[in-house]
């Protein structure tokens, strides 16, 4: 028989509430004054009957980040049912995440299940597509970038700090340094479709095992090869977030013309691979309660919107931009 565990969850409204506790749980849980800094509230409608009847509110709070500020509750001690309990009762507008403590300590929390929503300061890592290669104003992070500091410019704040060319390994390198100036609320990784790409033909054996490191990827080429490798990149990237209090938000590759692409710097890109890499986020994200973004749909069939068949154009990037936008804002 299975033993249950005890998890942890930072609680800042309505879960503190014994009455919700016994609803829920069929008792008050133990429970420890705590305190989430990097955070304040805002109220949030509620319209499904079943949670305004536990809470007796059709107002409840959500988090959203604010620099400085910090919210004042509870950690809550629960057993596996507990915490599967109050998942259910939780609404769609809410999805358990990693936060840390004032104390420091590391725990559940409901956040805003929009992603972007309630960011204040994003960094975004990636590669020549998140770094806007082939549009001037900056790709879609830098349609990103205006529309959330046009929302507040005195306190919202977007980085890009994309490279060409880097690799999920690249990023989970580099990031470590670049964060604490930047005091971000969010990492937004986008997995660049670098890491589906296979040596093109023609390359020798010596550089066709150095390609495959550097791309993440094994020797299948159809779109079937195992991306565990990329696990310690996005281990890595995963507690660099959580160290600095940011949430990590992968965004995953977007569709290519596969007839249109050509060989860059001995790298080859197919389909049946980028599809591969975008499953294996999809699942390491679903594991690991991480938000995926899925970047894939908006140029699926649209080869206008790709200047080389890899790398979208102005209007490419428009359209990521506004998919991103829906998904997370």
């Amino acid at each position: 028989m299975t033993e249950s565990r005890t998890h942890t969850l930072f609680s800042f409204g309505t879960l503190r509430d014994d009455r919700v506790q016994t609803a829920l749980f069929g008792r008050a849980v133990p429970t420890s004054p705590a305190a989430l800094a990097g955070y304040t509230t805002r109220p949030l409608k509620i319209t499904d009957p079943a949670v305004i009847a536990a809470s007796g509110l059709d107002v409840h709070l959500i988090l959203e980040r604010r620099l400085g500020a910090s919210v004042e509750g509870a950690v809550l001690h629960l057993t596996d049912q507990e915490l599967a309990a109050a998942d259910a009762y939780e609404v769609d507008d809410y999805t358990r995440r990693r936060v840390v403590l004032s104390s420091g300590a590391t725990t559940w929390a409901y956040l805003d299940a929009k992603p972007l929503r309630p960011a204040e300061r994003i960094v975004v890592v990636g590669d020549s597509i998140a770094y806007g290669r082939c549009d001037p104003r900056g790709g879609w992070a830098g349609h990103l970038a205006a529309a959330h500091i046009a929302g507040n410019e005195a306190e919202r704040r977007l980085f890009n700090l994309a490279v060409p060319g880097s690799t999920l390994a690249d990023v989970g390198e580099q990031t470590p340094a670049l964060l604490a100036a930047r005091r971000p609320d969010t990492l937004l990784v986008a997995a660049g479709i670098n890491d589906s790409a296979v040596p093109a033909a023609g390359t020798t054996a010596r550089a066709d095992a150095d390609l495959a490191v550097r791309s993440g990827s094994g020797s299948d080429s159809d779109g079937t090869a195992d991306f565990a490798r990329l696990t310690g990149s996005l281990d890595t990237l995963a507690a660099t977030a959580l160290g600095h209090n940011a949430r990590l938000v992968v965004a995953g590759p977007s569709w290519l013309d596969e007839d249109r692409t050509r060989d860059y710097e001995g790298l080859r890109f197919t389909r049946a691979r980028a599809l591969a890499l975008r499953a294996f986020l999809r699942a390491w994200c679903e594991a690991n309660h991480i938000d995926f973004l899925d970047l894939w749909e908006p140029l699926r069939e649209r080869t206008e919107l790709l200047v080389d068949g890899l790398h979208p154009s102005a209007e490419g990037h428009r359209a990521l931009y506004e998919h991103l936008d829906a998904l997370g804002r």
